[in-house]
């Protein structure tokens, strides 16, 4: 599957528009500057101005973290979904949600894909976390227990992730990153954030369709690698012994 540009409508780019001019304008002082850095990288080719075409997007992802963007018509199999990962390639929509949809979408859309996930791409650490992570589902892809463990460290991480700062909670998670309601709740005082602990996140269970009631925070995006680092050992010696 390719991106097919010139089927974009004027609509489509008037919601990629609104949805990214808004997060824009929402995420400074609550995303992590890693992200805002890395999204300023891509000023060029990734900008409210109009949707980004995947090929300008993956000339710079290739050049950066060797990482580059696979078209997908929506959800994919886990096992696929996997080994894109394991390849440093990372699946996306071309599908744009419509302006009645602009504040909650159940399926993630290609603002939620582009805007959210691909400048973190550009940060060394958490790339090569994002590959390792594919790695490991691709290994014990047969093994059930340890797929939903590696969906829900991705789960807290990749798409709900925060960083310690100070005594603030910064966002990276695509999750929260592409959703304006996402990110005002996740501000919040009330809501429950716990430091990161990666053997608690793999026992912990997640929704998909409501906004999250607890969070993850880490103490920067070096303790990501290590910890997979650490999961990968334990794994290996659980299954040496079973």
């Amino acid at each position: 599957m390719q991106q097919q540009y010139q089927k974009y409508t004027q609509e489509d780019q008037e919601v990629w528009n609104i949805l990214a001019a808004r997060q824009l304008n929402n995420l400074p002082g609550k995303a992590h500057p890693t992200y805002l850095n890395c999204l300023e990288e891509l000023e060029d080719v990734l900008n409210p101005n109009s949707i980004p075409k995947f090929e300008e997007l993956n000339s710079v992802l290739m050049d950066k973290q060797g990482w580059s963007i696979t078209v997908v018509p929506g959800l994919i199999p886990v096992e696929q979904f996997f080994e894109l990962l394991k390849n440093r390639k990372f699946s996306a929509s071309t599908w744009l949600r419509n302006k009645s949809q602009l504040n909650y979408l159940e399926e993630p859309d290609m603002f939620h894909d582009i805007f959210g996930h691909i400048p973190m791409l550009m940060n060394e650490p958490y790339a090569d976390f994002a590959q390792k992570l594919g790695e490991l589902g691709v290994k014990y892809i047969d093994d059930k227990k340890t797929v939903t463990q590696l969906q829900r460290l991705y789960w807290f991480t990749i798409e709900f992730g925060l960083i310690q700062s100070g005594n603030e909670h910064l966002i990276y998670g695509a999750g929260i990153i592409s959703s304006s309601g996402e990110t005002d709740h996740v501000m919040n005082d009330d809501v429950e954030v716990v430091p990161y602990d990666i053997f608690k996140i793999i026992e912990q269970d997640f929704i998909t369709s409501e906004i999250q009631t607890k969070y993850f925070s880490q103490n920067d995006f070096d303790q990501l690698y290590t910890s997979i680092e650490n999961l990968e050992k334990v794994l290996s010696e659980v299954n040496e012994t079973a």
